[in-house]
């Protein structure tokens, strides 16, 4: 795809989990826009290999959605390209649906079951050295939040991960900079996140998390090169984006847009797509 093709898609994904969220009366929406770009980025982009009819082919790329709240964002994508009926979308959050608030593995697509934090990068870094033990050439990329990241169970795994140097794992912070009640540098400041990767010997990269150009040079770190290290993105996003009332406001952590709003928010967001 070209750079407006999924510029395009991503606004379409926001749509999507617009209508979604709307329809259940729940989701946490400021998460899954902030990480919409990234997402599209992976599998729209040319970066992760999978394969559609075969879910669980041997050689697929495994991706690990760890700041699992956010997952909403992931299914709207695994519908578009045909993991499962795009009707099911309709069921999130309802009765008997298999679309919960946290991705889980009954879904076809999602390789763990996430949203408790502090997991996923643990999960990757299993399946990355197990990719290594077994002679194997699948990347395992993990989409954390830098509210998660709070966790230590976070820095215990990268820990593991830069000394036992597994140079196909790739780790992607969605860092908009807020968690559920605060502004991450209000709670209990981060800075400087970056740096705290690189002590752990991981390879760091910095990017606009909503620039399909620096995403896709990040990930050549990995794709094109030959590293010698796990690669940590550090994406800076807008929590909320593409809808200008929702955009860095803590209240759209998990709020749902009504009325006028919901006008506005589709508005917006329609003149992107």
């Amino acid at each position: 795809m070209t750079i407006k093709d999924l510029e395009y898609k991503a606004a379409s994904i926001r749509q999507q989990v617009l209508e979604m969220v709307v329809s259940a009366n729940k989701g946490h929406i400021g998460g899954a826009f902030s990480c919409a770009d990234i997402l599209v980025a992976l599998y729209y982009g040319g970066i992760l290999r999978y394969r559609v009819d075969d879910p669980k082919w041997e050689s697929r790329d495994r991706f690990i959605m760890s700041k699992g709240h956010s997952g909403i964002a992931l299914y709207a994508i695994l519908a578009d390209l045909g993991f499962f009926s795009a009707s099911v979308l309709g069921t999130f959050g309802k009765n008997e649906t298999i679309l919960g608030g946290h991705p889980d593995r009954n879904i076809p697509g999602i390789e763990a079951d996430t949203g408790s934090l502090g997991h996923g990068l643990g999960i990757a870094a299993g399946m990355a050295l197990a990719a290594k033990l077994d002679k194997k050439d699948y990347l395992t990329v993990v989409l954390l939040g830098d509210g998660e990241c709070y966790e230590g169970s976070i820095w215990e795994a990268a820990l593991f991960a830069g000394h036992h140097r597994l140079n196909n794992l790739i780790v992607i912070v969605d860092r908009n900079c807020q968690c559920a009640t605060d502004f991450t540098e209000s709670c209990s400041g981060q800075e400087p996140f970056a740096d705290k990767w690189q002590s752990f010997n991981w390879d760091v990269k910095e990017v606009n998390g909503h620039s399909f150009e620096e995403l896709r040079d990040a990930f050549s770190t990995v794709m094109r090169n030959d590293p010698t290290k796990p690669l940590a993105i550090v994406a800076h996003t807008i929590k909320g984006k593409g809808v200008s009332f929702m955009e860095r406001i803590i209240e759209w952590h998990h709020s749902i847009p009504k009325g006028e709003q919901l006008a506005t928010a589709r508005e917006e967001i329609g003149k992107g797509h």
